[in-house]
């Protein structure tokens, strides 16, 4: 049950789609375009050296931590050929996040590029099972076998390996709120067929379509986006890479390239809409998505009078594949994520799993009783009970908050949606948003607000009264913070982040 359907379009002559599969630019004007065909040829060359050269067998795992360059795609590609376990990570990493994933998952082959080999080979020789290290890069280095010419000279005839549907296919290091970060895996069923209800029902992808989704390849969401929910569908994977960021060049892209879907961040969008966006063409874009935290209405307002199209929000995690999201076609409600995938049954429990009515807040959870969801993760790697955690009752808890209504949309009650809010708040610097004890309800939101000068002198209550109102107004009538507490200053990390977890810990009563 290898998920290599993806890769039958290649066998098809597709006469209805003129796109590659895969097409690949950067700010140099550097370009790459590969049809299914030529996605089979080169994958098969690296899956031959993975299991040639590097002597691999079936569920061996390969740690990558590449940035969006064609390399990253062909090794997703060739690891589904032999069935090795593919463990996905980020450039941001330090050499100490590198030595515990590689002695974590006792990963035996590592691809990177020169930024990172460096650290990686500071922590090597503490990691006995890796055994093979393969450089992306022009040059040579010490130690380690350079990919193009593995690549070069190995044979394009290579037969898939037979993988069972619950064999392992990729880990993600997930981070907790506590504790060091969790291996969630995922099966060549889980993702390499769960993804279908990404790219058919969400992105609404066909292959005529070029999807753009600008997601870090160190994330789950590439995995969603980049690979599977598109090569699924036979859509083309369009990828600019950026060496971070630029509003003025994602402008440019998706005014100069035939892109009919694009997705990327919320906080992606608001950069966007603050450009003059008057001056660019977007006659080819055809569906926005966005994904990761709740999209304000405002920027939302904005993107739709400069492209008359509206941003449809995913909600989902690593550990399932798209829970819930606003469909094409659907009525978009102001502070809603949408209404349930038809993958899964989600309801809105209580601690012991029983289904609250409702309007009742309370966990986001998904029904595996008496049937488990096949695309949900198969667990926490080497961790029973962590992995046991995450279900009471019939349901799997996503860690999340939420609110069914009388329409079946879901909206979710986490910090971000409130502090989003009150922080266009005229009277707000600076606001963090965190769970409260409450006699009737048992937890509560409450906001710690940190006063613009003007406002500090005014009357306390009244105040808030004007900021819970003014919150229900720009979310949701159940997201207003019941409690609000003006403080001079928020807790924070020596990088400027709010420390909310300080915050929760005080008002529960945790030292």
């Amino acid at each position: 049950h290898c998920p290599l359907h993806i890769l039958s379009w290649g066998n098809e002559k597709n006469e209805k789609a003129s796109n590659p599969a895969f097409w690949w630019v950067n700010d140099r004007k550097q370009e790459v375009r590969w049809s299914f065909e030529e996605l089979g040829f080169h994958s098969r060359r690296l899956a031959n050296v993975l299991s040639g050269a590097c002597g691999l067998n079936q569920q061996d795992r390969v740690f990558l931590v590449l940035p969006r360059v064609p390399e990253w795609w062909l090794v997703n590609v060739a690891c589904l050929r032999t069935g090795t376990v593919l463990l996905p990570g980020t450039s941001q990493l330090t050499a100490r996040d590198i030595l515990h994933r590689l002695q974590t998952s006792g990963a035996r082959c590592v691809i990177t590029d020169e930024s990172l080999a460096p650290l990686l080979d500071a922590v090597a020789s503490q990691c006995s099972s890796l055994q093979h290290k393969i450089l992306v890069s022009p040059t040579k280095r010490e130690g380690w076998k350079n990919f193009g010419d593995l690549v070069r000279n190995a044979s394009s005839d290579h037969e898939c390996v037979k993988t069972r549907s619950d064999d392992p296919m990729t880990i993600f290091f997930t981070s907790g709120t506590t504790g060091s970060p969790k291996m969630t895996q995922h099966s060549h069923s889980s993702y390499g067929i769960g993804l279908t209800v990404n790219g058919r029902y969400w992105l609404d992808l066909t292959e005529r379509d070029v999807l753009w989704n600008t997601s870090d390849t160190g994330w789950a969401k590439s995995a969603w986006s980049s690979v599977y929910a598109p090569w699924i569908q036979g859509a083309c994977v369009f990828i600019h890479h950026m060496p971070r960021f630029d509003s003025h060049t994602v402008l440019e892209t998706l005014s100069s390239y035939p892109i009919s879907t694009f997705c990327t961040a919320p906080t992606a969008y608001r950069m966007l809409v603050q450009e003059d966006m008057s001056s660019y063409n977007f006659s080819n874009l055809q569906h926005c998505l966005c994904a990761g935290e709740p999209i304000n209405p405002e920027v939302m307002g904005k993107w739709r009078n400069a492209t008359g199209l509206d941003i449809y929000e995913g909600y989902g995690q690593t550990e399932t594949v798209l829970i819930a999201g606003t469909f094409k076609g659907m009525k978009i409600k102001a502070g809603a994520f949408g209404k349930a995938s038809p993958e899964y049954d989600v309801q809105v429990v209580d601690e012991a799993g029983n289904v609250l009515p409702r309007g009742v807040e309370g966990n986001l959870g998904i029904r595996v009783k008496p049937h488990k969801p096949f695309s949900l993760f198969t667990e926490y790697t080497g961790d029973p009970d962590r992995t046991a955690e995450c279900y009471v009752g019939d349901f799997y808890l996503t860690g999340d908050r939420g609110v069914m209504d009388e329409d079946d949309y879901l909206y979710r009650i986490g910090p971000f949606e409130v502090e989003n809010a009150l922080i266009e708040h005229q009277a707000v610097a600076e606001s963090a948003v965190v769970s409260s004890p409450d006699p009737i309800r048992g937890e509560v939101v409450k906001a710690f607000v940190v006063l613009t000068a003007e406002y500090k002198s005014q009357d306390q209550d009244q105040l808030k009264k004007e900021l819970q109102t003014y919150v229900k107004k720009v979310t949701a009538p159940y997201k207003y913070p019941r409690k609000i507490e003006f403080v001079e200053q928020l807790p924070k990390t020596v990088s400027g982040k709010i420390r909310r977890v300080e915050l929760r810990n005080k008002e529960w009563g945790r030292s």
